[in-house]
């Protein structure tokens, strides 16, 4: 099972993209597992637990840097959604980007 772990800067609406995401992998009978957290708690969510891909809320990107240098030694992609693609909670191609990143990753 993949994960695909979601942070924003409280977790509201990502976790309405996350959930529309996990709809599009359900119906596609795909083992991925997505998740959205607000961005305080990525620390200890990452120290408990791995996600093959993480990917950054519009709100946070300005943390972009930050977080690829605090996080980067994990071996996990790490990408800022489209802010488009966010606006329109476009679960689809938001899932497609993830599992591209996974499988650039390996």
């Amino acid at each position: 099972m993949k994960k695909v772990y979601l942070f924003c800067s409280n977790g509201m609406s990502t976790s309405m993209l996350a959930s529309k995401m996990q709809g599009v992998a359900d119906s596609h009978k795909l083992p991925i597992k997505v998740a959205a957290f607000p961005y305080p708690q990525m620390g200890d969510i990452l120290k408990n637990d791995c996600p093959d891909c993480i990917l950054l809320g519009p709100q946070i990107k300005f943390m972009y840097e930050e977080i690829v240098e605090q996080y980067g030694s994990l071996n996990v992609p790490i990408a800022l959604i489209d802010q488009g693609d966010y606006g329109m909670m476009n679960g689809e191609k938001v899932l497609k980007t993830a599992i591209k990143l996974i499988k650039s990753n390996k």
